[in-house]
């Protein structure tokens, strides 16, 4: 509940006035963001620079700020319990909280996100001794959060919920499988105009997204307004034997889409 809180609260009250807040390449004033952001979400807890733990890889300039892509690679992964990704000028900073269970193995993960301005962007890894870890990219793209979804609010809601699932490479015994998740979604943030009636579009964007392996826990993820239409997660897990992947994802309008694929097990 806490932090489906914080999401809201730093949707309104840690918006700094744009001219402060863009400060493109005002990097004091891009550090006082982050440390009102970094109290916000972690309280007193200090985060060490993590850049022999993870890499944050962004484009230095988006091609399209509502779909820029993400990845984050952890160098050690089996002592990562949880990853956070801070978009710091977003409306709603927090992007993407990632909660990861036994069934995990968080080598990389990668989002598509909107970017409203010119920002600086933080990953941060919570250890599994409660260490926080991060490093940071600034980014220049802007716009991204007022983007359309489609041509129209009816268009853009056609086939909500539908899911794929591609599988990258091939399957080898104790060896973890890539994997890239699409879910058919708006996600609308409430800063959007329906392209038809000139109206700004009410939000409803998937706010929680549970992943499971055979019952077993690959991970949990909260997300905010910044996730892009359409949202593309890929992601590592070990399907030690043959089994079912299930996804689970709610969005803030109550419903809820599941879809369970079958994995093959790993081939000798």
């Amino acid at each position: 509940m806490r932090k489906k809180l914080l999401y809201g609260l730093l949707c309104g009250a840690m918006v700094l006035p744009l001219a402060a807040a863009r400060a493109d390449d005002d990097a004091a004033a891009r550090a006082q963001r982050w440390q009102e952001l970094r109290h916000a979400i972690f309280g007193n807890r200090p985060v060490a620079d993590g850049r022999d733990m993870l890499a944050l890889k962004t484009p230095y300039r988006a091609e399209d700020a509502a779909l820029v892509p993400v990845a984050i690679e952890l160098k050690r992964p089996n002592a990562v319990k949880g990853l956070y990704l801070v978009i710091d000028n977003n409306p709603a900073p927090m992007a993407a909280h990632f909660s990861f269970g036994p069934a995990a193995d968080p080598r990389t993960i990668g989002l598509r996100v909107r970017v409203n301005d010119y920002t600086d962007m933080h990953a941060v890894a919570e250890m599994q001794d409660g260490t926080l870890l991060g490093v940071a990219n600034f980014v220049k793209a802007s716009g991204g959060c007022s983007a359309p979804a489609g041509s129209s609010d009816a268009e853009a809601l056609k086939g909500i919920g539908f899911m794929k699932l591609r599988m990258l490479g091939g399957s080898a015994p104790d060896k973890s499988r890539d994997v890239i998740l699409l879910i058919r979604h708006p996600d609308f943030n409430g800063m959007q105009m329906n392209q038809s009636t000139r109206l700004v579009t009410p939000p409803r964007y998937i706010d929680a997204t549970r992943v499971t392996y055979n019952d077993a826990l690959v991970f949990n993820l909260e997300t905010g307004i910044s996730l892009s239409s359409n949202p593309t997660i890929s992601f590592s897990f070990a399907p030690k034997a043959p089994g079912r992947l299930r996804v689970v994802a709610h969005d803030t309008d109550h419903a809820v889409f599941t879809r369970d694929f079958e994995i093959p097990g790993p081939s000798s």
